[in-house]
């Protein structure tokens, strides 16, 4: 299946790609050169400019991919409490310390010490392409690869449908990144390269150093969020979405950004602020 996907995915990113390079080729050059000079680059150009190379294979994405699908239940279960006690009203501030006090608190230290060396074992079979798929994820798996999933999906929807999707997906991005900034701060659990340099030698981190903190994971909090959203939005496309938040989730492994543990925590709290966003939103029908 991966060999499929690895070829379908670039080739699918390029046809998209060309369509909006239609699209602007359509318009007048004072407004090309305007919009050149005053917006930056959104996803589809960032992604545009560093189109993904072969990825990881599905064998490789399975495990954390099932740790991953296994938070889907458990979020579910959460969140019908929030709307048992605030409907779907929004209210951006009581949900971020009500998804807060759901994720669980840190595993205790001989699971860390464990999921540290799973990681230092993965370390060991790095290659360059497996470097080159987990940099690739790394960059563009905090945002870009899902707005871009969501541009193609709002080509087939009306234009006011479109921005206000565009804008609900942001805010569960920026509501994933909000939150697990702030418990990463709050149990400042070390993420595995600074337990280990010797994992990520060109990070440079000084002797005694605590941080950079990685319970939970950003990359997956921002990840669930967008599938749980992304996948109510396009049912069809779901599986193709957790295939690529395995990705991702693979890649923060590969590169000692986080353990395990790091992950399926933030896939636990990115559920969740995904089914938030859905319910205030007007999409949540579960």
């Amino acid at each position: 299946m991966n060999a499929l996907r690895g070829i379908t995915w670039p080739y699918a990113l390029i046809a998209l790609l060309a369509v909006a390079a239609v699209s602007v080729g359509v318009l007048r050059p004072e407004w090309v050169a305007a919009a050149t000079v005053t917006k930056k680059p959104g996803a589809t150009e960032r992604i545009k400019q560093d189109l993904p190379p072969k990825l990881f294979t599905d064998a490789e994405i399975a495990p954390i991919g099932r740790e991953a699908a296994a938070q889907r239940t458990k979020a579910d279960s959460l969140f019908a409490q929030w709307t048992a006690q605030h409907g779907t009203t929004r209210d951006d501030k009581a949900f971020t310390a009500w998804a807060a006090a759901q994720v669980p608190a840190p595993p205790s230290a001989a699971q860390r010490t464990a999921e540290l060396r799973q990681v230092q074992a993965l370390a060991k079979a790095r290659t360059a392409a497996g470097r080159k798929a987990a940099t690739w994820l790394e960059l563009h798996g905090k945002k870009d690869i899902w707005k871009l999933y969501l541009h193609d999906q709002r080509e087939l929807v009306p234009a006011t449908q479109g921005t206000a999707e565009k804008a609900e997906l942001k805010a569960a991005l920026n509501l994933a990144k909000t939150i697990s900034d702030r418990l990463a701060a709050k149990d400042k659990q070390p993420a595995p390269f600074v337990l280990d340099p010797t994992l990520r030698p060109e990070k440079q981190i000084k002797p005694g150093a605590k941080g950079p903190y990685s319970y939970p994971s950003r990359h997956a909090a921002r990840a669930a969020a967008a599938v749980t959203f992304l996948g109510a939005l396009t049912p069809h496309r779901a599986a193709d979405y957790a295939w690529m938040r395995a990705e991702v989730l693979y890649s923060r492994l590969y590169m000692a950004g986080h353990v395990t543990s790091d992950l399926t925590a933030g896939t636990l709290l990115g559920d969740l602020i995904g089914d938030y966003e859905l319910a205030v939103s007007g999409h949540w029908h579960r």
